[in-house]
């Protein structure tokens, strides 16, 4: 080796701090994405003349509604950075909301955390002695897992909660005692409402900021705050760690991980269980929307945090993102059917974005197509006044499909993921 390969790169003396207020690299790009989509964002409040769109209770509704998402998205991240394809994280979350609701009526809201938590945990590990110990496919395992999941709830509710005194039935439970504690950071919360009145004044960008900030920042739950808290703790644990190296070595070549000592199996059954778990608390909050247990509340939200987690490509902030585009566009449908128009119209001004970034990198077909459908979106928005419900109601969907089909392009998944892994045939 020669002294100048062999030589360590000298330090700058920069960390994750300056990279933050210098604006280098990736960070810098990301801070760029946020402040123009902000703009366009602004610019379409102010041409349409919907204040849903970046109001505090829009974005109050958004955090809340991406909560579980979120906290499905991670679950998979858990299971799959391991090579465990989880499928059946809805299944998981089914278990998780019925857990909630058994413990949250008769102990009150920390024994609903608890026992959210504990379901999940349980049909996490249930996939994984399925898929890691006797080698079932993991798209099998996880099905299974959702359909039995639907059965057990049914018939645990049939059980327990038929003629009993506190309330509930068949399909839902008593209602859970308590509600966790809720805050507002105290620079925002306290004295006059300044982010408010700026608000209402329905500025360019200033008013918008306002909104989004007084949204996020002012009556959430201590839950969410930790829910929201797991994202980067997550990518900490598994980016920054030797555990998290050896977990995501599983994932990339499980046989080179298993020459060098790495128990393979054993972390992959704790990837698996603490994605059981992740996606038990994305049941817990919904549970904790309703202050109730109903059969069906999960609504499929499981494979929508599959989506989440392929759109952030296996990263936790991109999957935090996904969780936020769809929460967002929840919560729109649900506060005005009219927004949802507007939403044509910040669809035309992203596309004919695309179409300028496309025509500079000289790639004509695409630059065309982007431009046709912005017209055709621009148009929509021109024309349409209300959409009918069932569209309205199917927004967040086709949102997601939107984002997928957009991103498809620079995904990669970890290498083994998916494959069943038997020590000696590798």
């Amino acid at each position: 080796m020669t002294a100048t390969a062999g030589a360590r790169a000298p330090r700058t003396g920069r960390g994750p701090l300056t990279d933050l207020l210098t604006g280098g690299g990736r960070t810098r790009r990301v801070m760029w994405l946020v402040l123009a989509a902000l703009v366009v964002l602004s610019l379409v409040r102010v041409v349409s003349g919907e204040e849903a769109l970046t109001s505090a209770s829009t974005l109050r509704a958004a955090l809340l509604l991406a909560v579980p998402i979120g906290l499905a998205a991670l679950g998979g991240l858990w299971s799959e950075r391991a090579g465990v394809v989880n499928i059946g994280l809805d299944g998981m979350m089914i278990l998780g909301t019925w857990g909630a609701g058994w413990a949250g009526y008769q102990w009150g809201w920390a024994a609903a955390v608890l026992g959210g938590l504990l379901f999940g945990v349980l049909g996490g590990l249930l996939h994984a002695v399925a898929t890691v110990t006797f080698g079932v496919d993991h798209v099998v395992s996880g099905v299974a897992i959702n359909i039995l999941a639907a059965g057990v709830v049914r018939f645990l509710s049939e059980l327990f909660y038929t003629d009993n005194p506190a309330g509930g039935g068949v399909t839902q439970s008593p209602p859970v005692a308590g509600d966790p504690p809720s805050f507002s950071l105290p620079v925002l919360s306290s004295g006059p409402d300044l982010l408010g009145t700026l608000e209402r004044q329905q500025w360019f960008l200033l008013s918008d900021l306002a909104g989004i900030a007084k949204g996020l920042t002012s009556g959430f739950g201590v839950l969410t705050l930790l829910a929201v808290l797991l994202v980067p703790v997550s990518w900490l644990v598994l980016w920054r760690t030797a555990f998290g190296l050896r977990l995501r070595s599983c994932g990339e070549n499980p046989a080179a991980a298993d020459s060098l000592g790495v128990p393979v199996y054993r972390l992959k059954y704790v990837a698996v269980m603490i994605s059981g778990g992740l996606a038990g608390l994305g049941g817990v909050f919904l549970v904790f929307i309703a202050d109730i247990y109903r059969e069906g509340q999960v609504n499929g939200r499981g494979f929508i945090g599959l989506a989440a987690l392929i759109f952030g490509n296996w990263r936790p902030g991109g999957l935090a993102a996904g969780a936020g585009l769809f929460g967002y566009a929840d919560a729109l449908q649900l506060r005005s059917r009219t927004a949802v128009v507007a939403l044509l119209l910040l669809v035309a001004l992203l596309l004919l974005a695309v179409a300028v970034w496309q025509a500079v990198r000289r790639r004509p077909v695409r630059a065309a197509l982007s431009a046709v459908v912005a017209v055709a979106a621009f148009v929509a928005w021109a024309v349409v006044e209300e959409l009918p419900p069932g569209i309205v109601s199917f927004t967040p969907h086709l949102t997601t499909l939107l984002v997928l089909s957009l991103a498809s392009q620079r995904l990669r998944m970890p290498k083994a993921d998916g494959l069943v892994y038997r020590r000696g045939e590798h």
